[in-house]
């Protein structure tokens, strides 16, 4: 089993280096998520079933809002299954094992400062979100979509909550698209 899939099916498996957005892609997101997203640049991770899960924005939207969250998690499938997750008391599992294990807590803030590295190379310098990345990052789980979302984006053995909690996840795609 990888990443919480079954052998013979397909794993959501990090997606190659960023891919650039197409309206297309766009266009879906919006269907996900009921309005345009803002400040996207690239798909980070694609579900198997071909549609966006995971876009890329920019850490500064065109309206000058700082935006901490550089990997956003769009399928609303994937997103409801988080939730469950979370209503299930699994942050608070993580958040008592971070507190207990120092070479998981090291683990943790290095997936941080990952994050931090990404959104640095997207440009740009936002001083009011410096050294702020997502999901409770470095020293809490405050939200496992994001830390899913990085997990997706940075592939196995970067975030490893977020690889966890991506383990822990039902196939999401199974029943076909989130979206039309």
């Amino acid at each position: 089993m990888t990443a919480g899939v079954p052998e013979g099916t397909t794993a959501p498996a990090a997606a190659p280096p960023v891919a650039p957005v197409a309206e297309q892609d766009l266009r879906a997101v919006e269907e996900q998520l009921g309005r345009r997203p803002r400040g996207v640049v690239a798909v980070g991770h694609r579900c198997p079933c071909g549609r966006p899960d995971v876009v890329v924005t920019l850490p500064r939207l065109d309206d000058g809002t700082p935006f901490p969250t550089s990997f956003y998690l769009t399928c609303p499938t994937a997103a409801s299954a988080i939730g469950t997750l979370e209503a299930g008391g699994l942050m608070r599992e993580q958040n008592a094992r971070l507190h207990d294990d120092p070479d998981l807590a090291a683990a943790h803030r290095a997936a941080h400062d990952d994050y931090l590295r990404r959104r640095a190379a997207l440009g740009g310098e936002v001083p009011e979100i410096a050294g702020v990345s997502a999901g409770g990052l470095p020293d809490r789980v405050k939200c496992l979509h994001a830390l899913v979302a990085h997990a997706l984006v940075a592939g196995p053995g970067v975030d490893p909550l977020g690889d966890e909690a991506l383990a822990a996840l039902p196939d999401w795609w199974a029943d076909g698209p989130c979206v039309p």
